[in-house]
């Protein structure tokens, strides 16, 4: 079946990346026993416009980082920041260091490089003033949503051109995808011992 990725870059490739290792019967991947190639076909054209779904997701995010000048990490700070606002909700420090999955200390630094460069502001935590509450900036939080925010909502069209039993069927399927790709029971994901890539060198 034709991919669209390939049409674009013209790489044959591209349009195979989730055809190799779908056959009809068992492979060294999974069985597919009862699976007929159609049915395959038509799996491999969904996992591939997936594929291209997550690189339009790549590319748009790429390029809001270079727009804000700010790493991946900024900007999912920051997207937490402005939710948080439109919910009336106080963020701390700690909640942004559970929500990114870092450190106390890595919290630190990047709070005090987005304060630096005038995203955030930090005030004493109305309840407790032992604490200190977050908040974007009004420009910081203009510029987002007027760039990327307004991207990002785009989204919205397309969903609502599906209709009522399509978007039950497609919310069903990716929240069935997303608990068969957890890392539940994958023990080389928590295995200490498994080999690790090395580090970007300096």
């Amino acid at each position: 079946m034709e991919n669209r990725a390939a049409d674009e870059t013209g790489d044959p490739i591209s349009e195979n990346l989730y055809r190799v290792g779908l056959t009809a019967g068992s492979s060294d991947l999974l069985d597919a026993s009862g699976v007929s190639e159609e049915a395959i076909d038509e799996i491999a054209e969904l996992m591939n416009a997936l594929a291209r779904l997550r690189e339009a997701e790549s590319r748009l995010s790429e390029a809001s980082r270079k727009y804000m000048r700010l790493s991946e990490q900024d900007m999912r700070a920051l997207h937490y920041l402005i939710v948080a606002k439109r919910q009336g909700e106080i963020v701390t420090p700690g909640m942004l260091a559970t929500h990114l999955r870092i450190s106390a200390a890595s919290t630190t630094k990047l709070l005090n490089r987005l304060e630096r460069d005038h995203h955030i502001v930090r005030h004493v935590h109305p309840r407790d003033r032992r604490a200190f509450m977050i908040e974007i900036t009004p420009e910081t939080e203009a510029s987002a949503k007027q760039t990327v925010g307004r991207q990002q909502a785009r989204r919205f069209y397309a969903a609502a051109r599906l209709t009522s039993s399509e978007r039950a069927a497609v919310t069903r399927f990716l929240t069935d995808m997303t608990n068969e790709i957890s890392l539940r029971g994958a023990d080389w994901a928590d295995d200490p011992s498994a080999p690790r890539a090395a580090p970007p060198e300096e």
